[in-house]
């Protein structure tokens, strides 16, 4: 999973950065709203973290930006402002949850797997697939009840195909979506994570349509 951090704090931009690596997410920054603006239209992201105190253009007016360009990913909005107009101005902007500076990391990652999962109609944090069962708060995989170690990098794929089960993913938009900005993306490495995964978890879970992507369903591996 991808997230954009859009926060011109240093020290909080790189403490929530490596909070959600940790929480098997893979994470770009945005310092100021004009960068957070080109990001949000140009890459592909799974959630973006956004301050609204930003330099050059303020957080909710890169939001409102966003979503009159169609832009339709989760927005978790951080702001030191805890009046409750605020809050209000965010959520009628398009933001989808709100969280007041200080807060607990712990909770800004809760919030970010909730709205992760909403935007694709999971309401558990316990994602099933035939055999496949993922933990998301403790990024842990498990195939038939015995739980399987993963990488990062397999944990975000297996974990991205599983938020979209039964749609057959581009393997372009894996790549988007496993790796942040600047990061190498290439099909050979895809195919070797893959057939990675295949052999930890089995070779039926993960289904290549020839052409169009891939895939995971509830059908149980033959």
């Amino acid at each position: 999973m991808r997230v954009l951090v859009v926060e011109d704090d240093h020290r909080i931009a790189a403490d929530i950065t490596q909070a959600l690596e940790v929480a098997g997410f893979v994470s770009d920054i945005a310092r100021d709203g004009e960068e957070a603006w080109f990001l949000g239209d140009t890459e592909s992201y799974d959630l973006v973290v956004l301050d609204l105190g930003l330099p050059k253009i303020d957080g909710l007016a890169v939001l409102k930006k966003w979503r009159t360009a169609g832009r339709q990913f989760p927005v978790l909005i951080l702001t030191a402002r805890g009046a409750w107009p605020e809050r209000v101005e965010g959520i009628d902007a398009g933001a989808d949850d709100y969280l007041v500076k200080p807060f607990q990391m712990e909770e800004l990652l809760a919030r970010a797997r909730a709205l992760v999962r909403r935007s694709v109609g999971l309401a558990s944090p316990f994602i099933e697939a035939g055999d496949l069962r993922i933990d998301t708060r403790l990024i842990r995989v498990y195939m038939r009840g015995t739980h399987v170690p993963l990488t990062p990098l397999e944990y975000r794929l297996i974990a991205f195909l599983a938020h979209h089960k039964g749609r057959v993913v581009p393997a372009g938009e894996l790549l988007d979506h496993l790796h942040g900005e600047g990061q190498e993306r290439e099909a050979n490495a895809l195919e070797a994570v893959i057939a990675r995964l295949r052999k930890k978890l089995g070779p039926g879970l993960i289904e290549t349509r020839r052409g169009h992507g891939y895939t995971i369903t509830d059908r149980d591996p033959q």
